[in-house]
């Protein structure tokens, strides 16, 4: 028996960091933190990549607490029976635990001819910077199709369009996640920025020049981008544990994965009680810091607590000079309240600041992160086994 506990997070984004970090507030617990890059990717600035007003990327030294242990490499598969990570390289990791944080990834439907080939995704790094290459070689002049209304497709559109680019958004509806004020604060701040939005749209085929709607127009396109629908990594499921239709791992109340205990999941890539959480980095700290608090929990022989975070809203950037804020209920439907304009661009710049604060002041004072709590999840659950 060791004196020592070795726990192996997967994946350095929001909630792997902030979860790689809160556990070293134990120093007989040892860390090693899987990710696939070098350097943290904010995600939330990606579109902001391709406009070319940020790179989106964030060195690891100040935002990792001393001890903890990067390792740039894929995990290929999870050997529970084992306690075994085996990586790309050839490599293995063992764990006394392991917490899956592996996020989500972008989602291009094979059931759309043409749009794997010929689309853009814009959920990661690298699909980012081939988008942010393709933008540069084309004129300015030259049409853009952003496809989905999601926040991700909203901010697109806007930040292509305030660098001077014709930019088409098509979708089913605009913001769906959001109240009638706020939308209606979004829709009149694509128009001003003159973002052509085509609602009840659907794509039946992507072309290398044109979009081709289900009911036969056709939107002349140099770029498709696409940011309609998200998935997750496949290691869970590939590795033989529990996972929901989309392939996140499921979990009880406290993260921790239905076939073995010594499994904690947080981020985008959980699904606690079959009833994940929206996906964003606003869920994604707080999971990471419960799904340590669970880890530590079990370390010194403790119920671990269950799930326990609230929202507050989303903040929709609408380019550098602009965004919205949509205020929320504690358990995230949307309230009849929203902020608007440059001082609601300001807060969004805040937030965006703040996630990577949060961060690196964990790094500095293991445990010191603290987050919004109250909600209706455990009325939630209850109400989804009865």
């Amino acid at each position: 028996m060791t004196d020592t506990t070795q726990v192996v997070v997967i994946g350095g984004g929001y909630a792997g960091v902030l979860a790689a970090n809160r556990l070293r507030q134990r120093t007989d617990v040892h860390v090693t933190l899987v990710n696939r890059r070098p350097a943290f990717v904010e995600r939330i600035r990606l579109h902001q990549l391709v406009a070319g007003n940020n790179d989106a990327v964030e060195d690891y030294a100040p935002l990792l607490a001393e001890g903890v242990r990067l390792v740039v490499d894929n995990a290929e598969r999870i050997d529970a029976a084992a306690h075994q990570v085996q990586l790309a390289s050839g490599g293995t990791l063992d764990y006394d635990y392991l917490i899956y944080a592996v996020g989500s990834t972008g989602s291009v439907p094979a059931g759309v001819p043409g749009a794997a080939e010929f689309a853009y995704p814009l959920s990661e790094l690298e699909p980012a910077r081939r988008l942010a290459d393709r933008l540069a070689d084309i004129p300015e002049s030259a049409p853009i199709v952003v496809v989905g209304g999601g926040l991700t497709g909203i901010e697109a559109a806007a930040e292509f369009a305030e660098a001077g680019r014709p930019v088409s958004l098509a979708t089913d509806v605009l913001g769906p996640s959001l109240g009638a004020g706020g939308r209606r604060s979004v829709a009149n701040r694509l128009a001003k920025l003159g973002v052509t939005v085509i609602e009840g749209a659907e794509v039946a085929r992507v072309a290398a020049d044109r979009v081709t709607l289900a009911d036969g127009r056709e939107l002349t396109s140099a770029v498709t981008v696409w940011t309609a629908g998200f998935g997750v990594p496949k290691l869970a499921a590939a590795s033989g544990l529990t996972t929901d239709t989309l392939g996140r791992l499921r979990t009880d109340e406290t993260l921790t994965s239905l076939d073995d205990r010594s499994i904690v999941a947080a981020g985008d890539a959980a699904c606690p009680s079959g009833l994940p959480l929206r996906m964003s980095c606003q869920a994604a700290l707080p999971m990471g810091a419960q799904a340590a608090n669970t880890v530590l929990a079990r370390v010194a022989g403790r119920q671990p607590a269950t799930l326990n975070q609230a929202f507050t809203g989303q903040s929709i950037s609408l380019g550098r000079r602009a965004a919205t804020v949509q205020l929320a209920h504690l358990d995230d439907v949307p309230l009849p309240m929203h902020l608007g304009g440059r001082f609601a661009a300001a807060v969004k710049e805040a937030v965006c600041k703040g996630t990577v604060s949060f961060l690196a002041r964990e790094a500095r004072k293991p445990g010191s992160y603290f987050w919004l709590k109250g909600g209706k999840r455990a009325r939630r659950v209850m109400e989804s086994v009865t």
